[in-house]
């Protein structure tokens, strides 16, 4: 289902399938809120500098990872973060260039426990990378070609400045997307999920066409991925 149906509920009601059983449908943008690659260093020397092979490695070992949280994993109970080191950076270049929003900033996924990681999820998702693009779907920026495509998504950056925690203040950001029916925006504000998922949404639809989808990655977006971030998306109207 588009974009655009999930927001409107217009079009079918689809169920729900498996990736790798179901060829994913033409046309289709699908935005998922984790990192679909480590530091290049670690898949350089992990996974000869292949997403693909990180991927299976990640399938293989992620669990393993997880329970020994050894460095330069961290944030499980006694496990510090590493020291800087600029030749084993935390952040991949896509997160070190990310602007904030209102002081928050994409954390590093060697962070596997504690406020805000992102890491345990990340690992966890990266598994479902390969089914999906058995089924048809490009993971982008990995691969070249248009929709369908799968990007990964900072719901922060598409959101924008808001309160998400304050029902309030999420109903009172989303009266002002005057595109989407009461329902969904009732919906929407229900929770910091629900919200997250509907701007989402909505962002993505009215991203859809942004030449990054098809736009040449650099040799690093290759290896440690991006973060989808439309030129064309305006998260508010003027």
């Amino acid at each position: 289902m588009a974009a655009r149906d999930a927001i409107t509920g217009n079009g079918p009601a689809r169920p729900a399938s498996h990736p790798s059983r179901d060829a994913t449908p033409p046309g289709v943008l699908i935005g998922l809120d984790f990192a679909f690659a480590l530091p290049a260093w670690f898949t350089r020397a992990h996974a000869g500098g292949s997403a693909a092979a990180l991927w299976a490695l990640v399938a293989r070992d992620a669990e393993r990872w997880l329970a020994e949280c050894a460095p330069p994993f961290w944030g499980r109970p006694g496990r510090k973060r590493p020291p800087d080191d600029d030749a084993r950076p935390a952040f991949r270049e896509c997160e070190r260039t990310l602007p904030g929003v209102n002081g928050t900033r994409a954390k590093s996924v060697f962070q596997v426990g504690g406020a805000g990681a992102v890491g345990t999820g990340s690992l966890r998702g990266m598994s479902v990378l390969p089914r999906l693009r058995a089924a048809g779907a490009r993971i982008w920026p990995f691969d070249d070609g248009a929709l369908p495509a799968v990007v990964e998504i900072y719901p922060r950056v598409l959101t924008g400045a808001v309160k998400k925690s304050n029902r309030d203040e999420r109903a009172a950001y989303l009266a002002k997307l005057a595109d989407l029916p009461a329902w969904a925006r009732e919906r929407g504000a229900s929770g910091e999920d629900a919200f997250d998922a509907l701007v989402s949404a909505r962002a993505m639809w009215r991203g859809r066409d942004d030449a990054s989808l098809t736009a040449v990655p650099s040799d690093m977006a290759r290896i440690e991925g991006a973060i989808w971030n439309p030129a064309t998306v305006v998260t508010l109207p003027p």
